[in-house]
């Protein structure tokens, strides 16, 4: 397991280099700088202010000082706020952004697991073919989309939750992380239901309903186990998507998490945060899956681990 992690590690060192890279040569590419939404200024200042932040040097110049500046753990000073550097701004805006993925993955396990399992207990019938149609158009609507649709429905013609901020007033998490939440739970819908018919046709299977044990028994102490693993093996990805995924729905519901300030330094051309909430999105997902592989594994020893020999 170590090796296997090792291993990992070593992978994921030239992909975080080429996500850097591709992300600092095409944030330069874009038209406009981080100091053209700015009251016009003279060129004397403006380039001080280039010099001020190396923008006036060759781009190989500029891309290595800044992964020299990484390694040491430094992303720079936000363009936008020179008060503030992105380390800062990432570790402001993260906790808000990790609890709103906490619960929309709660909700995405809930609805998913529950639906998957009903729809193979019974496949091919109408209890199978309803959640897993609900599930297809879970899937096709995106979150800015479902998340107009909730507020107008549940904050406006209802009135019964608010439709912005984040621990301000009763209620207001539960919006977002449905909308959040709800393409996951689709897809952990499906591979629930996946799952679970494998494991069901399986001989230990028949064998337990031969012996006359009660489908829950059979269903929870037997056959839940392996049926899950599909959906163990999403959780890492999933995780890493709730996360890097959520500037859309912070943005609707005016949550201040990480996405937002993503959604803002875009706008801003705030080059620094763009770098930096781009690299720390990335090892998440790298992270993220490490640690599915790692359960799927436990879960199933018959899993060889890349890497291993």
């Amino acid at each position: 397991m170590l090796r296997f992690i090792i291993y990992r590690i070593l992978q994921a060192i030239p992909v975080l280099l080429v996500v850097i890279s591709a992300t600092f040569i095409l944030i330069r590419m874009a038209p406009g700088g981080p100091f053209d939404a700015e009251k016009a200024v003279s060129p004397y200042v403006l380039e001080k202010l280039n010099e001020r932040y190396n923008l006036n040097a060759p781009l190989p110049e500029q891309l290595f000082d800044y992964i020299s500046g990484i390694i040491k753990g430094d992303f720079g000073p936000s363009f936008k706020f020179p008060t503030r550097s992105v380390t800062e701004m990432i570790a402001t805006g993260l906790p808000i952004t990790f609890e709103l993925a906490f619960y929309a993955m709660l909700v995405a396990l809930l609805i998913g697991i529950t639906a998957g399992l009903v729809a193979a207990i019974r496949p091919n019938t109408a209890q199978d073919y309803v959640p897993m149609s609900v599930a297809m158009i879970g899937i096709c609507m995106p979150s800015f989309l479902m998340g107009p649709i909730l507020v107008l429905i549940f904050g406006i013609w209802l009135e019964w939750l608010p439709v912005s901020g984040w621990g301000y007033s009763a209620g207001d998490k539960i919006l977002p992380a449905i909308t959040l939440g709800s393409t996951y739970a689709a897809y952990i819908a499906r591979l629930t239901r996946g799952g679970m018919l494998e494991v069901l046709s399986q001989d230990y299977i028949r064998t337990a309903r031969a012996k006359g044990l009660p489908t829950r028994t059979i269903i929870f102490k037997h056959a839940l186990k392996g049926g899950l693993l599909p959906v163990v093996s999403f959780l890492g990805p999933a995780i890493a998507g709730l996360l890097s995924g959520s500037f859309v729905v912070e943005t609707i519901f005016q949550i201040p998490g990480l996405g937002r300030f993503y959604v803002q330094a875009a706008f801003n051309r705030d080059y620094t945060m763009i770098m930096g909430t781009t690299i720390f999105f990335s090892m998440l997902i790298i992270f993220f899956n490490l640690i599915s592989d790692i359960i799927a594994a436990y879960l199933n020893p018959r899993i060889k681990l890349g890497g291993e020999g």
